[in-house]
């Protein structure tokens, strides 16, 4: 899914750059974005060590989620801002190849980014950005041949890019299509035994209406 989509993405941002003016941004604008975002977690994320569950290892995988988001953004320059990404809770089951879902976890993953838009001609304005990353995982389940057991998932810190265009409708409004990928690694734990670090490193697409205020 993670190559397609991304080609998607790009494919649909280059059919969009049609020439007319694109919404600009100035100091002091700020804008509200509301949309939806699929967090797809990479295909692998990693082996865990299971033997003091005599599992042996655990070779490990986190299925994909879609939720509203809203983002803000503030110019602090002409084309320069700074976004914050907010979203309802995410849920993933947690799967181990070969033995099937283990787990279930809700996460929250608000990223703020510093953005540069690259203001032209055209109502296509590409901008990328780059930025933190805090995710918290809540309400984690063990299932399958985990249940019984508490697991448990620690809250990570990581970098986050972003990548993406916008779609001018008119002066204040634009659509939005992104890209972004943010480095999440959380330390998982069965019953307090540390089974070592997933690393879910996922690629979020998304797609919003953005207002300029």
């Amino acid at each position: 899914m993670r190559k397609t989509s991304a080609l998607l993405l790009c494919t649909l941002a280059a059919a969009l750059s049609a020439a007319a003016p694109a919404m600009a941004q100035s100091k002091g604008d700020w804008t509200l974005g509301l949309g939806v975002g699929v967090v797809d977690p990479k295909s692998d994320a990693g082996d865990l060590n299971g033997a003091a569950l005599g599992l042996g290892k655990l070779p490990t995988e986190v299925d994909s989620d879609t939720k509203p988001t809203v983002t803000f953004e503030y110019f602090v320059a002409d084309n320069i801002g700074v976004e914050v990404l907010a979203a309802l809770p995410f849920k993933h089951e947690i799967s181990i190849k070969g033995v099937g879902k283990v787990g279930e976890t809700k996460q929250l993953p608000p990223v703020v980014s510093l953005q540069y838009h690259f203001v032209n001609d055209t109502k296509a304005t590409p901008f990328i950005g780059l930025g933190v990353n805090y995710t918290t995982f809540f309400s984690t389940d063990a299932k399958g041949a985990l249940a019984g057991t508490n697991l448990d998932l620690d809250d990570s810190w990581g970098v986050a890019a972003h990548v993406g265009l916008d779609y001018a409708i008119n002066d204040t409004s634009a659509v939005r299509v992104d890209l972004r990928w943010a480095d999440i690694d959380t330390d998982v734990k069965v019953n307090g035994a540390e089974l070592g670090s997933a690393e879910i490193d996922p690629l979020v697409y998304g797609l919003a209406y953005v207002l300029k205020f």
